[in-house]
């Protein structure tokens, strides 16, 4: 399984114009390697999910095969 920080770096290649909601959430997941993670005042898990909530705007082939892996991470920790 890849670190979300990883993940991160992928979509900012792939998302050239991250919307202002969603920024922040991405920011965020490059700080972290796992969903059990703190940053902040909020876990790996809120802000996957917080990101994952605010990036509808994003749509590629990239895009849902991202979305899809994050999701299953989301499931695969009990969420």
């Amino acid at each position: 399984m890849r670190s979300i920080a990883v993940i991160s770096a992928e979509i900012r290649s792939d998302w050239k114009d991250v919307t202002p909601e969603a920024k922040p959430y991405l920011e965020a997941m490059a700080c972290i390697d796992r969903l059990t993670d703190i940053y902040g005042f909020g876990s790996g898990r809120m802000i996957v999910t917080y990101f994952l909530s605010h990036a509808r705007k994003w749509k590629s082939d990239r895009a849902k095969r991202i979305k899809t892996e994050l999701r299953d991470m989301l499931k695969d920790e009990g969420y």
